[in-house]
């Protein structure tokens, strides 16, 4: 959420980053009648407040001197402030209430380095990672591959859970673990600290980090607790320091979260979405920063560098692109993806978002850090290390060989007792 000091002080700000959006302005500038309207509630209630405390002291006076015709004179004349008062009251509150529900979906201010673009096709190449695979067959996709080796049952988890979940079977289910096994031990040598997080969260929490009216619909509500089941170890592990002043010597944490992570993924969806690629529940291995602000565009680096090291090692050929304006969410300041090239499915699918959310999330958490001056909002950096479900897809797909089986990255085969290549489950 963005200050509300930004939309008084400086409100060309705010709609030049719409205009660069491509969004309506009707929102700012209803934010800012609101918060004018507010104001004056405030001042009028003030007002009121003050002249009941004039009375008071002039009725005390006129009781005091003996002088009763004063004493009820002034009580008519202020008889009817108590429930103006209250009014007002009701109003301003009213008012910074609808202020800030709409100033909650008002977009975070985006980078100066971000690409304008309609939508995704506009999104701009950073780099090239590692060799596209040559392969001397026609490469298939892995819905095939994990069909061939019986590695995956889909229909058998659609009996008990639905579509769109699945049993994860022998080497397949093995280098799933080796897979937040190598992700949690990447990052942790690199000052990063393992937390698992709670699966669910109440809506407060979540209100503070993301647009639950873009999100909500993707999420699986828990009833009658008003629960939601998380979508992302990053919302937990930004909600950590909800409502706390962090010591900035603190600064800044850095946490590997792993966690079971469950989306409705709503709507239609292509061929290359099926098998284990788009699916209601996954592991995912997330990098989470908590940054002083003048430190958290070099840690968003540093996010990035982490991701493609990571991805480099276990031998994937992926791109690393630029989200232009056009395909920016509401919370992020500025956003790579990595994209991992598909060969069967012949294209290039996002494996990694690597965000800046600057101070939106803190503002809406109320999470600050000492200053000497008081305290300040912190930035909050997040970044997938690995999803493991879409890992194995691109590993799979990349590593392939004309038989069916898949060869193992090096880096993941001493966690998998040295096996080179996965073996087809035998049931």
């Amino acid at each position: 959420m963005l200050p509300i000091s930004l939309f008084r002080e400086k409100p060309e700000v705010i709609l030049a980053d719409h205009d660069k959006r491509g969004i309506s302005r009707d929102s700012v500038h209803e934010v800012i009648r609101l918060d004018g309207e507010w104001k004056a509630a405030l001042h009028e209630m003030e007002q009121s407040r003050r002249q009941r405390n004039i009375a008071a002291k002039g009725i005390a006076a006129a009781k005091k001197s003996g002088d009763k015709e004063e004493s009820d004179r002034i009580m008519a004349e202020v008889k009817n402030l108590g429930s103006q008062i209250s009014e007002l009251d009701e109003k301003a509150k009213s008012l910074a209430n609808q202020r800030d529900t709409l100033r909650m979906r008002i977009p975070n201010i985006l980078h100066d380095s971000v690409p304008e673009g309609a939508d995704e096709s506009e999104n701009t190449q950073h780099s090239m990672h590692g060799e596209k695979p040559v392969f001397e067959f026609e490469p298939k996709v892995h819905n095939e591959l994990i069909e061939q080796n019986k590695w995956v049952e889909l229909e058998r988890a659609a009996k008990i859970a639905g579509s769109r979940f699945y049993f994860l079977k022998g080497d397949l289910a093995r280098m799933e673990l080796a897979l937040q096994t190598f992700a949690i031990d990447f990052l942790g040598e690199r000052g990063y600290t393992l937390v698992q997080p709670p699966v669910m969260m109440n809506r407060e929490a979540y209100e503070g980090v993301t647009d639950l009216n873009d999100f909500e619909t993707v999420m699986y509500g828990v009833e009658p607790d008003k629960l939601y089941m998380i979508a992302t170890s990053e919302h937990p592990l930004t909600a950590m320091f909800m409502d706390e002043v962090i010591e900035p010597s603190l600064l800044p944490i850095k946490m590997v979260g792993v966690s079971p992570c469950f989306r409705r993924e709503v709507g239609a969806h292509g061929l290359s979405d099926r098998g284990i690629w788009r699916v209601h529940q996954f592991t995912k291995i997330e990098q989470i920063i908590i940054s002083h602000p003048d430190d958290s565009w070099s840690h968003h680096e540093d996010l990035l560098t982490n991701c493609t090291d990571l991805w480099d090692a276990l031998g994937l050929h992926f791109e690393v692109v630029n989200i232009c304006t056009g395909d920016m969410g509401t919370v992020a300041a500025r956003k790579y993806d990595l994209e991992a090239w598909l060969p069967g499915a012949k294209a290039y699918k996002e494996i990694v978002s690597c965000s800046n959310c600057t101070d939106y999330q803190a503002n809406r958490l109320r999470m600050r850090y000492r200053t000497p001056d008081g305290n300040a909002a912190v930035h909050t950096l997040n970044s997938t290390a690995v999803a493991t479900s879409r890992a194995l897809v691109a590993i799979i797909e990349q590593n392939q060989m004309e038989d069916g089986r898949v060869r193992v990255p090096e880096v993941l085969q001493p966690l998998m007792g040295g096996k080179k290549v996965l073996d087809p489950c035998n049931f």
